[in-house]
């Protein structure tokens, strides 16, 4: 880690005058191990360094990238970056990130790196993949095949370094594991999946893959369409995840300076049922997008941006929050080939206090969605409009009923934030930067046979 925050000093210490300079370096190590038909089917490990240095002079901005941290590759991605500046479209808004943008934040203290991690052998990552195949075949009688078991991992350390002074390091560590049964009782076969992740793999509870992938696709034997109405619909906490990620371009500072998000001009504003609150949290340690300091080297904090129904902002880099005049909110995100961004890290609903079992027992009747299909071709993120295929189970008494599949579920986003009748108390941290949780949705309507 320290030879990247040197790397970083000396790129940033050769501004010049009337130019900021800024680095922003990266290394990690990568293993992802996929089975299929008993057999390893892809092996990949591979150690990934480079950097990307951005200069701002003039109003104009200019950046260029090396896969390499050799330091005349280095040298030489700084000259492009200068060269680039000149011939940048200008901006008065253009700027790296400055004390002042810092304002006096003090990073949180998040523990995100295991050593121990870095300890687990290539055979022994195989082994994991290939146990997980095989015990999801013999999970149930009737699985009669597995589309796919899997194991990856990732240990990342970046640091960053600007002219202004502004310094960031961090690393952290992730792991996850999969497995994606195919049951059959000759109705028609059914997929189930189930994964866990986690920052090393005592975190794991790799036993829960092949009984989940089996439950779910043995549930939803026999299912078939119904006839079309408008009820309630359960969200299992991974379709939760899947809908909150399309929103997450809603609340992007960036999409409102462009007219993309179907809340400009409507922070204030009730957009939501009283009990929605959604916030971006990249604080809280349980997120595997957690981080102290966003890709600009800005403290991260924690967001709102619904309370209770009403919106209370977007999410900003110092680009966005500058042209905008509401600030950063810590919320830049990168990789080493591009400027920054604006975007989520640990995004979710505030948990509710009812368990799983207690929503489906609150409605007499209603479907639970298990998995959805066609999601970002369904649903347009800028009209908020929302159509996308579904399976699940029926519920009623509080328990599943009889499978269903092929039928649709439609609605618009912004109704089905104002018809978000419960949210779970099953916080579910999953890969990526969106976490899940059981909702309730009080209608939708769906269209079926």
């Amino acid at each position: 880690m320290n030879d990247l925050v040197q790397i970083a000093r000396r790129v940033a210490a050769a501004a010049t005058n009337g130019e900021q300079v800024e680095a922003y370096v990266v290394r990690s190590r990568e293993t992802e191990v996929e089975v299929f038909g008993g057999e390893v089917e892809s092996l990949t490990t591979a150690v990934i360094e480079g950097i990307g240095v951005r200069v701002v002079a003039d109003h104009r901005q200019g950046y260029a990238w090396a896969g390499s941290l050799d330091a005349s590759v280095i040298d030489e991605a700084l000259r492009d970056a200068r060269d680039n500046a000149q011939f940048g479209e200008p901006d008065e808004w253009y700027a790296l990130a400055s004390p002042a943008d810092v304002n006096g934040a003090i990073a949180p203290e998040l523990d995100l790196w295991r050593d121990e991690l870095a300890a687990v052998t290539t055979d022994e990552k195989v082994r994991i993949a290939l146990e997980l195949d095989r015990a999801t075949r013999v999970a149930d009688p009737r699985i009669r095949n597995v589309e796919s078991s899997g194991y990856g991992d990732s240990l990342t350390e970046a640091a960053l370094a600007n002219s202004w002074g502004v310094e960031a390091a961090q690393r952290r560590t992730t792991c996850g594991a999969s497995s994606s049964a195919i049951a059959d009782d000759g109705t028609g076969a059914q997929t189930g999946y189930g994964y866990v992740a986690g920052r090393t793999l005592s975190e794991l509870d790799l036993d829960s893959v092949p009984r989940d992938a089996a439950t779910r696709a043995c549930r939803l034997l026999g299912a078939r369409p119904i006839p079309g109405r408008r009820l309630p619909v359960i969200l299992d906490p991974l379709v939760t995840r899947s809908v909150l990620g399309v929103l997450s371009s809603a609340f992007n500072g960036e999409s409102v300076l462009k007219g993309r998000s179907l809340f400009t001009g409507r922070a204030g504003e009730q957009i939501g049922a009283t009990r929605v609150t959604v916030l971006d949290d990249p604080t809280d340690p349980r997120s595997l997008g957690a981080a102290t300091y966003d890709s600009e080297g800005v403290p991260t904090r924690r967001t709102t941006l619904i309370d209770k129904g009403v919106l209370q902002g977007f999410l900003q880099n110092v680009y966005t929050g500058r042209r905008s005049g509401a600030g950063t909110t810590g919320s830049a995100v990168r990789g080493y080939t591009s400027t920054p961004g604006v975007g989520v890290r640990a995004l979710r609903f505030e948990p509710g206090v009812l368990t799983p079992e207690q929503i489906m027992a609150s409605v007499p009747e209603a479907i639970y969605v298990q998995s959805v299909s066609g999601l970002h071709s369904g649903t347009n993120p800028i009209s908020g409009d929302f159509s996308v295929g579904a399976e699940g189970l029926m519920v009623r008494g509080g328990e599943f009923a009889e499978p269903v599949r092929e039928v649709t579920i439609a609605s618009t986003l912004q109704r089905m934030l104002l018809d978000l009748a419960e949210v779970g108390a099953d916080l579910t941290f999953l890969p990526g930067s969106v976490a899940g949780m059981t909702v309730l949705i009080s209608e939708m309507t769906l269209s079926g046979s």
